[in-house]
């Protein structure tokens, strides 16, 4: 009973140090990008390459300016991010990060 005590203190206490790391600033690129691919690929999914990149660099641009993206570095941790990448819609990224 004192090992699963003292396990779950650790395990509480691990996860108190490195469970709340905000993300880095290359983190948080890879989030406003994988949610531009998401966002035109669920608006266009039919659209050329050459749409696709243009249309992914305005969503880009967009999101940088969004609350949820703009403070990224100082509000994302690592879960969330975690959860934003392995997310299969822009939705999906939306509530990751809320």
């Amino acid at each position: 009973m004192l090992a699963v005590k003292v396990g779950l203190a650790l395990a509480v206490g691990l996860c108190a140090a490195g469970c709340s790391k905000k993300v880095s600033q290359p983190q948080c690129d890879a989030i406003v990008d994988h949610y531009a691919e998401l966002v035109v690929r669920d608006a266009k999914p039919d659209a050329s390459a050459e749409a696709r990149k243009a249309d992914q660099a305005r969503e880009r641009e967009e999101a940088r300016s969004d609350d949820l993206f703009r403070n990224c570095t100082s509000e994302i941790i690592a879960a969330d991010y975690d959860c934003a990448m392995a997310a299969k819609s822009a939705d999906a990224v939306e509530k990751c990060l809320q």
